[in-house]
């Protein structure tokens, strides 16, 4: 028995815990056998040193070799349920190096889906289109802007009339005063049927936000002035309760900044790159013609 065996039984190494798992009392806790112990007057001492050096070394080893294998057993459960294990077939007997198992299918991911009304705001596109996009967006919001520059003109150039897009109104005022007169010359501009090329002039035209800007773009657009500076007023505040209606629906859907979309349902959030829009829109599509 050497030296170094009797100091490892005296001090046994703390077991290594699994997640979820207290450290073992026994194993991690326990006291050697102490080798002090005093003999019994008459005992055989070859029996008395197998009682004090071997039986506790051979239960420390057996307890050891125990907790091993329940944890290697844990580890190696875990392992297999997330598709790891690469010892399995050492412990079967099966071959080392199976055939690969066939692909399994993945399952198209559901994606969170909302029930957004369109309400009465200004659609471009068919009611009919397989694809609704309703737009929770503001006119003084840069990505808004960068949106519609970017990424419009390519998507409605490939969906065409597979797609319906409805913009709703989400004026940020804390931070950009012309939000809201913005919106309202917009409406105004849609009363006498140029809605979307308003719209259009208010993101891409090169002047800045302001009255006038909504002056001169109804020029350009030859609207009947008159009754367009009489709606801007909005003196009965028609124009502006329906901007507020749209921008309460916007949070109760969670809408927290613009701009924020929803294809058919699902979230969109921020300027994103054709490339998501697209993806979701031909996703949308695949699902319409199951």
């Amino acid at each position: 028995m050497s030296e170094q065996a009797v100091v490892s039984s005296a001090m046994p190494e703390e077991p290594e815990t699994q997640p979820g798992q207290e450290p073992n009392p026994v194993a991690a806790g326990s006291e050697a056998s102490p080798q002090s112990a005093r003999m019994p007057a008459g005992a055989n001492p070859w029996v008395a040193w197998v009682q004090q050096q071997v039986f506790p070394m051979l239960v420390a080893f057996l307890l050891g070799l125990s907790i091993g294998y329940i944890a290697w057993g844990q580890r190696s459960g875990a392992s297999i349920i997330r598709g790891e294990d690469t010892s399995i077939a050492q412990n079967t007997g099966a071959d080392a190096n199976p055939p690969a198992a066939p692909a399994v299918p993945q399952a198209t991911p559901t994606l969170p889906r909302f029930e957004v009304s369109e309400d009465d705001d200004p659609a471009l596109g068919p009611e009919d289109a397989p694809v609704v996009i309703i737009e929770f967006g503001d006119y003084e919001c840069p990505f808004c802007k960068r949106w519609r520059q970017t990424v419009f003109d390519p998507m409605m150039r490939d969906y065409g009339d597979k797609i319906r897009l409805v913009y709703r109104d989400f004026p940020l005022t804390s931070i950009h005063p012309q939000a809201v007169p913005a919106a309202i010359a917009a409406n105004c501009a849609g009363e006498q049927g140029k809605y979307w090329e308003f719209h259009d002039l208010l993101f891409l035209g090169e002047l800045p936000l302001g009255q006038e800007a909504y002056l001169e773009y109804a020029r350009r657009l030859n609207l009947d002035m008159e009754a367009f500076q009489t709606c801007i007023k909005d003196e009965d505040g028609r124009q502006e309760a329906e901007i507020r209606k749209d921008f309460q629906d916007g949070l109760r859907l969670g809408v927290q900044g613009t701009p924020t979309f929803f294809i058919n349902g699902v979230p969109v959030v921020g300027a994103q790159p054709y490339e998501v829009f697209r993806t979701i829109i031909e996703r949308e599509l695949s699902l319409a013609t199951e």
